[in-house]
This record gives structure tokens, sequence and C-alpha cells, in this order.
């Protein structure tokens, strides 16, 4: 009897492995890089003209980091202008990176671009965006 059991548990088992994998393969799994790595901009589909490219956000590394972020979005690469850029992040304190008209320019280009954070709590942060 005990063995009945068993193989009606297996059974379950391996219908509730079935199942979930019936439900998983419709589903799209996205993977993202980690900070400072991300990827050139990519053609884009549908009604956009040859030779446009579509932005996304760029992740500056931030030196002897403790909480802070540096993020320029997507909206700010594809009008450049000189950016005031709060990189805060969760750290206790603020720092601010300030960049210019052409260096918003070079870093939408993804080219490498290296400034200093101004100077808050007795340090500063060196802050690449590649």
């Amino acid at each position: 009897m005990e063995d009945k059991r068993i193989s009606a548990v297996l059974d379950r088992r391996e219908f509730t492995v079935a199942t979930v994998l019936a439900m998983l393969s419709g589903v799209a799994i996205t993977i993202s890089e980690g900070c400072g790595s991300d990827p050139a901009p990519s053609s884009t589909g549908g009604g956009g003209s040859q030779g446009q490219t579509q932005q996304t956000d760029v992740t500056g590394t931030v030196s002897a980091n403790h909480g802070h972020s540096a993020v320029i979005t997507a909206a700010k690469l594809t009008s450049p202008t000189s950016i005031a850029l709060d990189i805060t992040g969760t750290a206790t304190h603020p720092h601010t990176v300030n960049l210019t008209q052409a260096e918003v320019t070079s870093i939408a280009a993804r080219a490498q671009v290296t400034t200093t954070s101004t100077t808050d709590s007795f340090h500063n942060h060196t802050v690449t965006f590649n």
C-alpha cells in the first residue's frame, strides 16, 4: 500500500513540474548587465528611420563607493545639455557630478568620460561613464 502512495506523490510532483514548465515556456526572461557595462545603442525597430539609434540609460562607476549611484537617463542623453547629476543613491550624504554638454555628448556616443564629484563629508569620488 505504501508503494502506491509514493508513486502517487511522484506522479503529482511530475505533474507539477510539467505544469510549471508549460507555464514558463511562454515567459521571456531578460538579463541586464551590471554597473558601468551598458550595451551599445541598438537600431530602432518598427517605424524608425534608418541609421537612428535608441539610447538607453548609462550608469557610471563610482570609485570608493558606499551607496552612491550615477545614472544618466536616456532622455538626458538624447538632448544633451550640461548636467548637474545627483549621485546620492542610498548613501547618507550627497555628491554631485557636473558634466558639460561636450561630456554628455561623448557619454551618449559611448565614449569613456571620467570626472570628479563635489567634495561632501570631507571626500569626493571619481565617476567613470563608459
